[in-house]
């Protein structure tokens, strides 16, 4: 009974692994195939994708989800240059002097290639006014035109100082010119004494010494008063023509300069009709009208000895053209990866410099753009774990998104004062925005950020696998050939192809499927192409992909071997051989992430009398997960409804795993702690060299679990340690069949009739299997089969449950 039970249960060598089929094949090696680039496996992730690239309207841009290694970068970045292909470049961004408010830069707008021209141009204009203005201010005709100015002016102040003269000496005075450090030398009022002149403080000194009369004094000085104020309205008079000539002089200078300066301002009035950009212009001409002098600060400098220039800073750069966003060499949109997305790379920066004062200074050609501007017009794909952890760049973003405007300034959190006094215009923004993130992060952020689904309204989910059928392998067979070509390596022959096809399917975790991780299979083929280069081969074959495989294992697989050495020399107890009571080999998958293995885990149960049900030794000890717990509790409802409907369940029973010294989570081994429990109760021992995982439910079903191949080559190395006799085997639940991908050297051994595998569907299975006795159904008449499993339990239950009362009544005695 029980061989035959084995037999039936066992698993046919050929469903332990998915083969390639090579005999179908129409090449031998890749050469003969033709190159794929195409977008393997993700008709619902490429479907989102081009509608979200589709839609023009506010929101629509794209969350792209999956697991990392699956290939979502790569499928991206081609999807949008394929997209961008078809579309026309954006526009370039300049940023200019706004000379009516300085603080708020003016933005220009400019056809591809339109900014770098405007920029030229406006350099030109400004080199040519250097040389023209001062030529025109040395010219024949400005000279002589000024010259008649001066001359009127010199004319009016002639006869003014003539009448005054005349008068002054009419009364005894003279006009005597003296410096007073001005252009203009103002004469001094002094009386004529003996026929010369003396000023009026040397003659109050003689009137004192008595060398002149005090009474002739009186008149003199009275004659002086009133002269004075003659003279002083006379100058002011003359000081009003002054001004005036000034104003005449500088209203002349401005006319000459405008009538040249417009001549060289025409032609980019013709070039440039936009409306604000003649407008700039405009602003620009009459800025210069009202700032000649620093056409003849150049001129000063020109004339000074080599290093010796004024320090006046740059006089021109209120004319100077920013260029922010330089279109010229795009054919179309831009698609921008930011690897680096802080805030200044992403959303730009003003710049600020130190002056000779040491005070802060800024202005419109200090603005820079970010990787969010330079993508306007077209695409910029981010990477959500980079994005989150960048400070103020989250909110700036879904701001920028919502608002599509773009406002630059400067983001400095460690500075405390942060105005940068700029408030450049806002630019319109027309970007499609694509951030990469794992599945988990994308419902978190959907969840607590209500702004997520009004910014990304579309989510585009790549899958890591697709159906494994004649078309996927083909359309895989064709990705090969394309990384082969793309990276230069080695051809593949027939036997390579097919290595690298079912270690993929292995990767996938079901025999039906195959993944399609293209980071994974060009990390293998350049791997195989190394080790090959070393084999001084011609082509890349099974072999080479093989010790890839085993290569990428060996550097991984440490900790791995450390347990397997602990066990081999008893540290860790596990049993290979023979049967115990309660005692069974559970089995588990460790995950580090880059590598995973199985290892087996001793399992115990213990049961006594009492009404406790069953302890979860790792959860009194805080060391279980949710998930796992959740398993020890199904198996009280499975106790419940096999054995306790007609009498109370008066059960203690503990269950631990033996030697754990981690958090245990899952419930791939609530089926094995069952047995264990079982085990236990009916005093029935288990078969020691029988590794045993599966989930069970309340129905006593037995579920499927993940890291099937693991856990099988985990035990199985432990079994190769010590010697393979034949009995040993894990046993798995049938559900799993189908996910099977298992090591040669397993399959080998299975072949040979040294390990086995089976598939179990219920507990009854799995119990006759691992005991040797059968597990027993229920009658008719509520009672199971003598010397059944499920009767020794029912009694050993009945018999604690008596116990129980029995003792109870003592006590109440």
């Amino acid at each position: 009974m029980g061989n035959q039970l084995e037999k039936s249960l066992e698993i046919p060598v050929e469903k332990l692994r998915w083969r390639f089929d090579s005999s179908g094949l129409s090449f031998k090696s890749t050469e003969e195939v033709a190159a794929r680039e195409d977008i393997l496996g993700q008709p619902r992730g490429v479907q989102a994708f081009r509608f979200a690239m589709r839609m023009n309207k506010r929101g629509y841009n794209v969350f792209v989800t999956g697991r990392p290694g699956s290939g979502r970068m790569q499928a991206v970045e081609k999807m949008l240059h394929d997209i961008a292909s078809e579309e026309k470049p954006p526009d370039d961004l300049c940023y200019v002097n706004n000379f009516k408010t300085e603080e708020s830069p003016l933005l220009l707008r400019f056809k591809a290639g339109g900014g770098q021209e405007f920029k030229r141009d406006m350099q030109e204009l400004v080199e040519n006014l250097k040389t023209s203005v001062p030529q025109l201010f040395e010219s024949e005709e400005y000279i002589s035109r000024r010259k008649e100015i001066m001359e009127s002016y010199e004319k009016k102040t002639g006869e003014f100082f003539k009448n005054l003269d005349k008068k002054v000496k009419g009364k005894g005075f003279s006009l005597v010119q003296t410096p007073t450090g001005g252009q203009q030398q103002r004469p001094q009022l002094m009386p004529v004494v003996d026929g010369e002149p003396i000023p009026m403080g040397a003659l109050e000194m003689k009137v004192e010494n008595g060398r002149f009369p005090e009474k002739e004094f009186e008149e003199v000085k009275q004659k002086y008063d009133e002269l004075k104020k003659e003279i002083d309205k006379i100058f002011l008079e003359i000081r009003e023509l002054q001004k005036e000539l000034q104003e005449k002089g500088n209203k002349f200078d401005r006319m000459m300069f405008r009538n040249l300066a417009a001549e060289q301002f025409q032609p980019l009035f013709d070039k440039y009709e936009q409306e604000k950009i003649r407008t700039y212009l405009e602003a620009a001409l009459q800025d210069m009208t009202e700032n000649i002098a620093i056409f003849v600060v150049e001129q000063q400098n020109q004339q000074l000895p080599p290093g010796m220039a004024m320090p006046v800073g740059d006089r021109f750069q209120p004319y100077q053209v920013n260029l922010l966003v330089d279109n010229t060499r795009q054919k179309k949109p831009p698609v921008i990866i930011e690897s680096f997305p802080n805030y200044r790379n992403l959303f730009g920066t003003i710049e600020r410099i130190v002056d000779r004062s040491g005070v802060w200074r800024t202005d419109f050609s200090k603005i820079k753009a970010g990787s969010f501007l330079k993508a306007n017009g077209g695409y910029l794909v981010l990477n959500l774990s980079d994005l989150l952890i960048e400070p103020g760049v989250w909110p700036s973003l879904k701001r920028a998104l919502k608002t599509e405007k773009m406002e630059i300034q400067t983001f400095d959190p460690f500075y405390w004062f942060t105005s940068t006094g700029l408030k450049p215009e806002p630019i319109e923004m027309e970007i499609k925005v694509i951030i990469l993130g794992e599945p988990y992060f994308y419902y978190l952020l959907r969840h607590y950020d209500e702004d997520v689904q009004k910014v990304f309204k579309v989510r585009a989910d790549f899958d890591s696998s697709m159906d494994r059928n004649e078309e996927a392998l083909e359309q895989l067979t064709g990705a090969i050939r394309a990384i082969v070509d793309e990276q230069g390596l080695r051809s593949l022959d027939y036997s390579g192809v097919g290595a690298l096809l079912e270690h993929l399917v292995r990767v996938s975790g079901r025999q039906e499927k195959i993944s399609i991780s293209m980071p994974l299979l060009t990390d293998l083929l350049c791997e195989a192409e190394t080790l090959c280069a070393a084999n001084q081969a011609k082509q890349i074959d099974a072999a080479h992909i093989e010790q890839v495989i085993k290569d990428r294992i060996y550097r991984s697989n440490l900790i791995e071997e450390k347990m397997q050495e602990m066990i081999e020399r008893g540290s860790v107890l596990i049993d290979t051989e023979g049967a115990a009571v309660g005692q069974v080999n559970g089995l588990s998958v460790i995950d580090l992430d880059e590598y995973r293995f199985g290892r087996p885990s001793r399992i115990t149960a213990t049961v006594s009398m009492g009404r406790q049900g069953v302890i979860n030794i790792e959860r009194e000890a805080k060391m279980d997960g949710n998930i796992h717990n959740k398993g020890v509790l199904i198996l009280s409802g499975y106790l419940r409804r096999m054995y306790a409907q007609d009498k109370p369940l008066s059960v203690s029973a503990s269950i631990a795993f033996e030697q754990s010294y981690s958090g245990i989570e899952g419930d791939s081994a609530s089926s094995t702690e069952l047995y264990c429990l079982l085990s236990s109760l009916a005093n029935v021992p288990i078969k020691q060299g029988i590794g045993v995982t599966g989930s069970v439910n309340q129905r006593g079903e037995i579920q499927a679990i993940g890291g099937v191949n693991e856990k099988i080559e985990g035990f199985f190395d432990v079994c190769a340690k010590r010697g393979l006799t034949g009995e040993q085997g894990v046993m798995i639940p049938r559900s799993n069949i189908n996910d099977l991908m298992l090591r040669e050297d397993v399959i080998a051994a299975v072949r040979e009739g040294k390990f086995r595998i089976w598939s179990v569907a219920r507990v009854e299975e799995g119990l006759e299997l691992l005991t040797g006795i059968r597990a027993g159904e229920i009658g008719d008449d509520k009672r199971y089969p003598e010397g059944t499993v499920n009767a020794m339990v029912n009694d050993k239950l009945l018999e604690l449950a008596k116990g129980l009362k029995e003792f109870a009544g003592e006590e109440g005695k």
